[in-house]
């Protein structure tokens, strides 16, 4: 898939990495896209981000980590609420007016809770990311 050479792409079908030398790569999203990503068949993200956008219709079922960089998450519908674990306990924020975002630090667990269907956009630092499951 050549970069400036075809139609548009729709983001719910190709994903991008932006490259630590500022090129874009293009990644179609099939069934096993998360698999292939989760055991480095698409590379390791070294000073390289990930850009996505996710339906979510339900709650997360687990937490998530960034250790090599910040995300950033932006809200284009619907209404959601990030969780970021702090020293205080779980902070709480809003996402209820479309466009606003969220910085998620490095190394900060998260997780998302949803009470309107929404459709949110990531731009991650993927490397290394790891999960956990809540409860």
């Amino acid at each position: 898939m050549s970069v400036g050479t075809g139609p548009a792409w729709l983001l719910r079908d190709t994903f991008i990495r932006l490259r630590g030398d500022a090129s874009v790569e293009p990644l179609p999203v099939g069934d096993g896209f998360w698999a292939e990503l989760a055991q480095g068949r698409l590379g390791t993200f070294h000073n390289e981000y990930l850009v996505t956008m996710s339906s979510i219709k339900e709650h997360w079922r687990q937490w998530e980590m960034h250790p090599n960089g910040d995300e950033i998450i932006i809200l284009l519908c619907g209404k959601a609420t990030l969780l970021m674990q702090v020293d205080i306990g779980v902070r709480r924020l809003p996402f209820d007016t479309p466009y606003t975002f969220h910085i998620v630090p490095k190394g900060t667990w998260h997780t998302m809770e949803v009470s309107e269907p929404a459709n949110l956009l990531f731009i991650t630092a993927g490397e290394g990311t790891e999960h956990q499951a809540i409860g």
